[in-house]
């Protein structure tokens, strides 16, 4: 039932968006998989893991629950042996994270935040673009 309410959704906000229903559908799991993400920070954190292990095993751990979200709901994918391709998309994007913060930073752009909230979307659409071509490719 939640798998149809779901689909549902997915296919109004693309219907209202104009965007591609699996794009829509990326978009809506990347927040499912912040939350997660963020949670499982959260959680090191309480239970004592210091600055640098909280954030690193949450990543790992949040990457293996996004290969899953991202393969099944997005993709369709069971394919458990594209996981090292999708590391490889994370190492990208997060390269290109990094580049665009240094952009804005030699423009001027102090504010990190607001960097950051700029490029959310279009590392959005280079995830999905890599993802779609090159990991979960059909």
């Amino acid at each position: 039932m939640l798998k149809n309410f779901f689909y549902k959704l997915v296919n109004v906000m693309a219907l209202l968006t104009g965007l591609p229903e699996q794009f829509v559908s990326f978009l809506f799991v990347g927040v499912l998989n912040t939350l997660v993400g963020y949670g499982l920070y959260a959680f090191f954190v309480w239970v004592g893991f210091n600055y640098i292990w909280a954030p690193f095993f949450s990543t790992v751990l949040g990457i293996l629950f996004n290969f899953k979200t991202i393969g099944v709901i997005v993709f369709q994918s069971h394919n458990n042996r594209l996981i090292g391709k999708f590391f490889g998309v994370y190492g990208i994007v997060y390269v290109c994270n990094v580049l665009g913060l240094k952009i804005f930073a030699l423009c001027g752009v102090e504010n990190m935040y607001i960097s950051g909230a700029v490029l959310v979307l279009p590392l959005a659409l280079l995830s999905f673009i890599l993802n779609k071509k090159w990991v979960f490719k059909k």
